[in-house]
């Protein structure tokens, strides 16, 4: 079973969140048998692959939280307002600027001699 698991796998199989939790759970369970046999003294073979079962696991999370947080995206796309995580990240500096709407924004007096 210990092949390595690849992430274009996991997304195009189109996994619910709960087959994913399930086998996140199985790389889990395999990897503390794993552990255990470290201790115990057990064969070489069994300690390269706790390497393997870790990657693994990280795989797993990493397609978990990628799909999360696309569906949040998703969710806030219409809204005005959405979580600091989900905004645009660029710099401070940009992120601080006027906008396009407030730089173009003209006083009454402006206005009047323009």
């Amino acid at each position: 079973k210990m092949t390595k698991v690849k992430c274009y796998e996991l997304r195009k199989q189109s996994k619910s969140k709960a087959d994913l939790s399930k086998q996140l759970e199985e790389l889990r369970n395999e990897l503390s048998s794993l552990r255990v046999t470290k201790v115990t003294g057990g064969a070489a073979s069994k300690l390269s692959k706790i390497k393997v079962v870790r990657k693994n696991i990280a795989r797993v999370l990493t397609v978990i939280n990628e799909t999360q947080k696309g569906a949040l995206r998703q969710h806030y796309e219409t809204m005005k307002y959405a979580p600091l995580d989900l905004r645009p990240k660029k710099t401070r500096a940009i992120r601080r600027r006027l906008t396009k709407f407030e730089s173009e924004k003209q006083t009454n007096r402006a206005s009047k001699f323009a």
